[in-house]
């Protein structure tokens, strides 16, 4: 960006720098012990000058707000046209108390909604299976059957905002339920708008809430793909999901790299599908991570736009800019929740969500302060909801687009993240492919060491996390934790063995026989699915049903 005399003339001031005005003061005021690293254990400079992003080409790699490619944010006015989606994930109990908590965010302005599903929906099982025991509602709701969905949904202007449904496995019977429960309050599907994770490579990866083998896996996905683009045009089909990846302990590259490997892979199947990328690209969308490291985060968003668009464009051959744009959701790092002195969790979230909206975030979570302990709280969830607000309209950061771009630090971090992205890319492919490269454990290994590594700078002391291993207080912990309803759990068994004995059996059955018949064939299952959704048939029997075709999948042994 920058004429040659300017550089050599700039390195040669540096090095004057370097050896006078640096070094005395060096000599007076030495500097703290080191290491000046990353969240991701990277070494951080002492000083960064336009010598750090002299190959940086200004129209080719950074350009302008809403246009290739897209460094600078997915749209031309980013913040200062439209605020980000604030969306809290909420979900525990009974559907019951999970729609009163949504009634609840949405009057205290919260603008989407994102359901957190229990472990048996998460895996499947209906909420009375043998399997489930003990696990009804802790880590979400509880959805069994399109009863508990028009409970969940009762009374939500599902044609005026957007759902989120962190769903997996059994993203695509959720999601039948979800369209058959809006169809018939008359809003059409056609009306809906919202996003399904769906994302079940990174389930292999790293969350583990597979039930398939990858490949029938990716099947279902792809049917989702198709079914989303020629019938729910405002829906995003998938969240592909770096959150879950840096959860399990990837550093901010690995983040970055596993989830836009696993985007390209979506888009390979359904391009083998025939599906043209352009009809579909558009609806892909992701969900990225918000750790600790402010500057680290917000180049991580930016390589991620830029990455994107190069791929879709040059390996992809799509031509809409639409399919070139990545726009994401972010959600704060559960992870750096600290039990200990939870009420300080609030200043990470605020500096955590601070970065996603520089970053250029098109939909955001905070977590709240007591998620090391329990699931939040109302209060809690509140002040977590509170905390983006004041982001939103006090603090001055949407009233200009992309106000780090041009930092010298931030350019540089940038262009260092897609060069280990590119890096990745290339082992992948080395491997095979995504899917090769999961059964060979390759994305697991790479996860595992760094999260030793960064455990290991903490027990040394090289890393201080306040409250844990510096700041430590032996104050008893206060903080209200939330307490479900006792009830909960009784209505919903009564609810699932209410719809058991008053519906059709021999419809339900009739059409868990043809979705059996499609698993076997080619077919896209989403009617199928819808079909049976409407006769009532709960979550695990279309689960079973698919189990029986697919099978089920045992992770090898990964040394």
């Amino acid at each position: 960006m920058f004429d040659h005399a300017f550089l050599a003339q700039l390195a040669q001031d540096e090095d004057r720098w370097s050896e006078t005005t640096l070094q005395q003061s060096l000599a007076r005021m030495p500097e703290r012990s080191g290491p000046f690293m990353t969240t991701s254990s990277e070494p951080i400079e002492r000083l960064y000058t336009p010598l750090d992003t002299a190959a940086l080409d200004y129209a080719r790699d950074i350009g302008f707000p809403g246009e290739y490619p897209f460094t600078r944010g997915a749209h031309p006015t980013m913040h200062r046209g439209r605020l980000w989606t604030m969306r809290m994930f909420a979900g525990f109990g009974s559907a019951e108390e999970t729609n009163a908590r949504f009634k609840y965010l949405l009057a205290e302005g919260q603008t989407g909604l994102s359901v957190a599903f229990d472990l048996p929906t998460l895996y499947g099982y209906d909420s009375d299976a043998p399997e489930t025991l003990g696990e009804f509602g802790k880590c979400g709701v509880a959805i069994s059957s399109l009863a508990d969905m028009e409970v969940l949904l009762d009374g939500l202007p599902l044609d005026q905002i957007t759902t989120s449904m962190t769903i997996n496995s059994p993203a695509a019977p959720v999601w039948a339920m979800y369209i058959v429960a809006a169809e018939k309050r008359g809003i059409p599907r056609d009306k809906l708008g919202g996003t399904l994770q769906n994302d079940i490579l990174k389930e292999y990866i790293a969350q583990k809430e597979f039930i398939f083998p990858p490949r029938p896996s990716m099947r279902l996905v792809t049917d989702t793909i198709e079914f989303g683009m020629r019938e729910m045009p405002r829906w995003n089909t998938i969240s592909i999901s770096g959150y879950h990846i840096r959860e399990a302990g990837s550093t901010a590259a690995q983040e970055l790299a596993f989830t836009l490997a696993d985007g390209f892979e979506y888009v390979r199947w359904a391009v083998e599908r025939g599906l043209p990328v352009d009809a579909f690209a558009p609806r892909l969308s992701f969900f990225f991570n918000a750790h600790n490291d402010f500057f680290e985060e917000i180049a991580k968003y930016r390589a991620a736009r830029r990455i994107w668009a190069r791929t879709l464009r040059e390996q992809f051959g799509a031509q809409s800019d639409l399919s070139w744009r990545l726009r994401f959701h972010t959600q704060t790092a559960g992870a750096s929740l600290t039990a200990q002195q939870p009420e300080i969790n609030v200043v990470r979230v605020a500096l955590q969500a601070l970065a996603a909206v520089l970053g250029g975030t098109q939909s955001l979570h905070t977590n709240s302060l007591d998620e090391a302990l329990a699931l939040p709280s109302e209060h809690a969830a509140h002040t977590a909801l509170r905390t983006q607000q004041i982001i939103a309209h006090e603090s001055g950061v949407t009233n200009t687009v992309d106000p780090l771009g041009g930092s010298y630090f931030v350019e540089a971090l940038t262009d260092r993240l897609e060069r280990d992205a590119l890096r990745m890319f290339a082992q992948i492919e080395s491997l095979g492919g995504v899917i090769p490269a999961i059964e060979a454990g390759y994305f697991q290994r790479e996860i595992a060491d760094s999260a030793a590594r960064y455990q290991r700078e903490i027990e040394l002391g090289q890393r201080t996390v306040v409250g844990v291993n510096e700041y430590v207080e032996r104050q008893p912990i206060n903080v209200p934790i939330l307490k479900m309803d006792p009830d909960g759990e009784r209505r919903q068994m009564a609810r699932l063995e209410r719809v058991r004995r008053e519906r059709d059996s021999a419809a339900v059955a009739a059409r868990l026989g043809a979705l059996s018949e499609a698993a076997a064939g080619r077919a896209n299952l989403m009617p199928y699915l819808i079909d049976a959704v409407s006769a009532y048939a709960t979550l695990q029997e279309m689960m079973d049903v698919l189990r029986g075709v697919f099978g089920i999948y045992q992770e090898p042994v990964i040394l």
